[in-house]
């Protein structure tokens, strides 16, 4: 089951079927030690390779948004260095150094970013190409609760019905997710962005001609160095950086 930046095709669900983030909700929920949603129960169990359920996926992403570690403008140079690690790496014989050193990294990068997609992804490759099957589906398992959980946020199809991040990064890992080449992002309000897609996408209904994400929760407690700019730089395989400002 080894995967190196191919994550799984799901299919955005139908808005009837929606679980938008009830912010109030969230909050009295991982706030209550008594709550099966309390946080650092959920955090607790994630970082020990549980399963967890949907509804346990939902509120553990997005309650991360009031955990004091929560800093979605921070760099994270771990990223940067898995990122350099993969260069000339030969996905089907890795050497087991690189192996060592990608799972050492992705462990770091998840303190800034514990539920990135890319990351997951990586350490499903990483301990697949180890042999160690547990962990390789364990860590499978939280990259399919996480992307889940995203997509079924929202249809994503318009800007009234976004899919919720609390990630910029974590936007074009769906996307890519679908198997589909996407242009740049585009953020068309202060709370939404649009990821236009090569080729628009067919569906029963119609096209799909780009997603939409509500990225509102990033900058809600921003920091004063951090600017509100337009138009910013994405490239996801080739490994180029990103600007948030």
């Amino acid at each position: 089951m080894k995967r190196l930046l191919l994550l799984l095709a799901v299919l955005v669900p139908a808005l009837g079927f929606a679980k938008i983030p009830d912010d109030e909700d969230i909050l009295r929920k991982i706030m209550d030690s008594s709550s099966p949603f309390y946080y650092t129960n959920l955090m607790m169990r994630y970082e020990n390779l549980e399963k967890l359920s949907e509804e346990e996926y939902h509120y553990l992403y997005y309650g991360y948004a009031y955990h004091e570690n929560y800093k979605p403008t921070a760099t994270n140079k771990a990223v940067e260095d898995l990122y350099a690690s993969m260069i000339g790496l030969n996905a089907d014989r890795p050497d087991s150094k690189q192996i060592e050193y990608i799972i050492s990294v992705c462990n770091e990068a998840m303190m800034v970013d514990p539920f990135s997609p890319t990351v997951l992804n990586m350490l499903v490759f990483a301990y697949g190409s180890r042999g160690d099957k547990v962990r390789e589906e364990a860590y499978f398992y939280h990259l399919q609760g996480i992307l889940e959980t995203i997509k079924s946020s929202g249809d994503g199809r318009t800007e009234k019905y976004p899919m919720h991040i609390i990630m910029f990064s974590h936007a074009v890992d769906v996307v890519s997710s679908m198997g589909v080449a996407a242009k740049r992002p585009e953020i068309i309000s202060r709370s939404v962005e649009y990821i236009p897609l090569e080729e628009p996408r067919r569906v029963p209904d119609g096209k799909i001609r780009g997603f939409y994400f509500d990225y509102s929760r990033i900058y809600r407690n921003k920091p004063e160095d951090v600017t509100f700019k337009k138009k910013r730089t994405w490239q996801f395989n080739n490994l180029g950086p990103r600007e948030y400002k």
